[in-house]
């Protein structure tokens, strides 16, 4: 039985592996001269923030001012940049009271967001920093053209209560050249035009370990690596080794000789498929396929299933991020020996 006294379905979260996870891309960014802002919505988890943040990284990111709040609330977090274009005067509200307590900076691709954060910041002690969201082909939110990005950083410039901070994007994997040339050309343009681009953040888990080959990048920013999961292991981003998080389950059900049923279905299992076959990595057997998910169950196929009810499993995801806003609470791990429960903060925090 593997972890017997802990109830099924459970995330486990293997903190000898997050930590060394953190402390290697730390290295690997101080050696290169990059700062390091890691995002948040993979573990949700303030005490994990603040390790990452004790092994060098400058501040963390979030994608919605809940998840902010949420992970200043316990102290220890001085420093946020929320990655997500801010609208409506519920959150607004909420951004300039959470800007009374850290050192805060968003992003913007369109004038109708820099508006309202104009409006709510114009009296403001301290004008908002805001950068400049940049599309450079990953084809989501951002600015399409540098010329466009030298627009809008003039804008912002004009406007009371906020100020021009730099250029963000989330690039396409692979394509760091191309994400470099358009960086670097946004950049000239708003310097021509007599402003400091004082931050260019860019970033993501895929392409971690070519995070140096964009040098006009000030900062990464990075989630997943923390945990990793199986689309990271798929792309030669990680070993299974280093994969932190895992989904502990029981068989349920042994219906015929190639095929058992567990307690983890797409409620905690996500359907994320990412381009691969199945729905997780089954530690110790790869011969196994987590076939399909409904709510509650999961279908392992496998040629002979040589399992038994009662039987426990652990399975890799194939998408760390999502898994953790499924559950309330993660155990915590170290190798075979259990530390306990802890609440997962930002869990469910969309707004």
């Amino acid at each position: 039985m593997i972890f017997s006294d802990i109830d099924t379905p459970a995330v486990l979260v293997d903190l000898d592996i997050a930590e060394a996870n953190i402390d290697r891309f730390q290295g690997h960014c101080a050696k290169h001269g990059l700062a390091v802002r890691p995002h948040i919505k993979t573990h949700k988890l303030p005490m994990l923030a603040k390790r990452q943040i004790e092994a060098g990284a400058i501040g963390i990111t979030c994608q919605k001012v809940s998840e902010a709040e949420a992970m200043i609330a316990e102290g220890g977090i001085d420093d946020v940049l929320i990655t997500f274009n801010i609208l409506g005067d519920a959150k607004l509200a909420r951004l300039r009271a959470l800007s009374e307590k850290v050192r805060l900076s968003v992003v913007a691709d369109n004038t109708e967001t820099v508006d309202g954060l104009s409006r709510f910041f114009a009296d403001a002690a301290t004008p908002l920093c805001v950068l400049v969201e940049c599309d450079t082909g990953a084809a989501r939110c951002g600015v399409t053209t540098p010329e466009q990005a030298r627009d809008l950083a003039r804008y912002i410039d004009r406007q009371p209560g906020v100020t021009f901070l730099g250029l963000m994007t989330y690039p396409p994997v692979g394509q760091e050249v191309a994400v470099q040339e358009w960086l670097t050309r946004a950049k000239r343009e708003i310097e021509e035009i007599g402003l400091s681009v004082h931050v260019v953040s860019h970033g993501g888990s895929p392409g971690m370990w070519q995070s140096q080959d964009v040098p006009v990048a000030t900062e990464y920013r990075i989630g997943t690596y923390i945990y990793n999961d199986r689309s990271l292991q798929a792309r030669g981003v990680c070993t299974w080794e280093d994969c932190a998080l895992s989904v502990l389950a029981t068989v349920i059900s042994v219906p015929a000789d190639n095929r058992a049923v567990i307690d983890a279905g797409s409620k905690v299992l996500t359907s994320d498929l990412l381009g691969l076959e199945g729905h997780g990595y089954v530690i110790g057997r790869p011969d196994i396929l987590v076939q399909g998910l409904s709510e509650e169950h999961g279908v392992l196929k496998a040629d002979k299933i040589n399992l038994k009810v009662g039987e426990r499993i652990r399975i890799i995801p194939n998408h760390a991020c999502v898994v953790t806003n499924m559950v309330d609470q993660i155990e915590t791990t170290r190798g075979d020996h259990t530390l306990g429960l802890v609440p997962v903060a930002a869990r469910g925090k969309v707004q």
